[in-house]
Protein backbone atom coordinates (compact mmCIF):
# COMPACT_ATOMS: atom_id res chain seq x y z
CA UNK A 1 0.00 0.00 0.00
CA UNK A 2 3.18 2.39 0.23
CA UNK A 3 2.75 3.25 -3.08
CA UNK A 4 -0.91 3.73 -3.55
CA UNK A 5 -0.70 7.36 -3.72
CA UNK A 6 2.37 7.34 -6.16
CA UNK A 7 0.53 5.45 -8.46
CA UNK A 8 -2.12 7.75 -8.29
CA UNK A 9 -0.09 10.74 -9.05
CA UNK A 10 1.11 8.69 -12.04
CA UNK A 11 -2.17 8.09 -13.04
CA UNK A 12 -3.45 11.81 -12.87
CA UNK A 13 -0.48 12.73 -14.63
CA UNK A 14 -1.48 10.22 -17.39
CA UNK A 15 -4.61 11.59 -17.42
CA UNK A 16 -3.62 14.82 -17.99
CA UNK A 17 -1.22 13.58 -20.51
CA UNK A 18 -4.25 11.49 -22.67
CA UNK A 19 -6.86 14.63 -22.30
CA UNK A 20 -3.49 17.10 -23.72
CA UNK A 21 -3.13 14.76 -26.80
CA UNK A 22 -6.81 14.23 -27.32
CA UNK A 23 -6.73 17.97 -27.75
CA UNK A 24 -3.33 19.04 -28.45
CA UNK A 25 -3.70 21.75 -25.84
CA UNK A 26 0.02 21.42 -23.75
CA UNK A 27 2.26 19.26 -25.02
CA UNK A 28 0.74 17.98 -28.15
CA UNK A 29 0.75 21.76 -29.22
CA UNK A 30 4.36 22.68 -28.46
CA UNK A 31 6.48 20.27 -27.12
CA UNK A 32 9.46 22.42 -26.24
CA UNK A 33 7.63 25.07 -24.76
CA UNK A 34 5.67 23.14 -22.43
CA UNK A 35 9.00 21.19 -21.21
CA UNK A 36 10.22 24.78 -20.45
CA UNK A 37 7.13 25.86 -18.38
CA UNK A 38 6.65 22.50 -16.55
CA UNK A 39 10.46 22.55 -15.31
CA UNK A 40 10.12 26.60 -14.53
CA UNK A 41 6.51 25.97 -12.96
CA UNK A 42 8.36 23.21 -11.18
CA UNK A 43 11.47 25.06 -9.99
CA UNK A 44 9.65 27.66 -8.37
CA UNK A 45 7.22 25.59 -6.27
CA UNK A 46 10.54 23.53 -5.27
CA UNK A 47 11.71 26.66 -4.02
CA UNK A 48 8.67 27.66 -2.82
CA UNK A 49 8.48 23.87 -0.49
CA UNK A 50 11.97 24.91 0.44
CA UNK A 51 11.39 27.83 1.79
CA UNK A 52 8.41 26.41 3.82
CA UNK A 53 10.41 23.75 4.91
CA UNK A 54 13.10 26.04 6.23
CA UNK A 55 10.47 28.25 7.94
CA UNK A 56 9.19 25.13 9.66
CA UNK A 57 6.01 25.65 7.95
CA UNK A 58 5.75 22.23 6.13
CA UNK A 59 5.98 19.32 7.26
CA UNK A 60 6.26 15.43 6.25
CA UNK A 61 3.63 13.29 8.19
CA UNK A 62 3.17 10.17 8.11
CA UNK A 63 0.74 8.48 5.93
CA UNK A 64 0.06 4.62 4.65
CA UNK A 65 -0.11 5.49 1.04
CA UNK A 66 2.94 6.99 0.78
CA UNK A 67 6.11 5.46 0.23
CA UNK A 68 8.43 7.10 2.97
CA UNK A 69 11.34 7.49 1.02
CA UNK A 70 12.54 11.10 1.52
CA UNK A 71 14.61 13.32 -0.77
CA UNK A 72 15.43 15.54 1.74
CA UNK A 73 14.29 17.33 4.77
CA UNK A 74 10.38 17.08 5.10
CA UNK A 75 10.52 16.36 1.30
CA UNK A 76 8.80 13.13 0.66
CA UNK A 77 9.28 11.34 -3.02
CA UNK A 78 5.64 11.74 -3.61
CA UNK A 79 6.01 15.99 -3.93
CA UNK A 80 8.29 16.94 -7.06
CA UNK A 81 5.95 13.98 -8.53
CA UNK A 82 2.60 16.03 -7.23
CA UNK A 83 3.96 19.17 -8.17
CA UNK A 84 4.58 17.97 -11.77
CA UNK A 85 0.86 16.81 -12.05
CA UNK A 86 -0.22 20.63 -10.45
CA UNK A 87 1.58 22.28 -12.84
CA UNK A 88 0.44 19.61 -15.99
CA UNK A 89 -3.73 20.13 -14.54
CA UNK A 90 -3.08 24.12 -14.47
CA UNK A 91 -1.62 24.06 -18.16
CA UNK A 92 -4.13 21.72 -19.37
CA UNK A 93 -6.95 23.66 -17.77
CA UNK A 94 -5.49 26.80 -18.45
CA UNK A 95 -5.23 25.99 -22.25
CA UNK A 96 -8.43 24.38 -22.43
CA UNK A 97 -10.13 27.27 -21.22
CA UNK A 98 -8.46 29.64 -23.77
CA UNK A 99 -9.80 27.56 -26.41
CA UNK A 100 -12.99 27.36 -25.10
CA UNK A 101 -13.16 30.60 -24.64
CA UNK A 102 -11.94 31.46 -28.09
CA UNK A 103 -14.58 29.31 -29.80
CA UNK A 104 -17.53 30.84 -28.36
CA UNK A 105 -16.37 34.37 -29.36
CA UNK A 106 -15.35 33.14 -32.86
CA UNK A 107 -18.43 34.60 -35.35
CA UNK A 108 -20.70 31.78 -36.44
Amino acid sequence: MGFAYLGALLAGIGCMLLLDRRFRLFFWRDAAAAALVTAAGLAFLLLWDAAGIAAGVFLHGDAVVATGIMLGPEMPLEEPVFLVFLVLCTMVLYTGSVRILALRKAPR
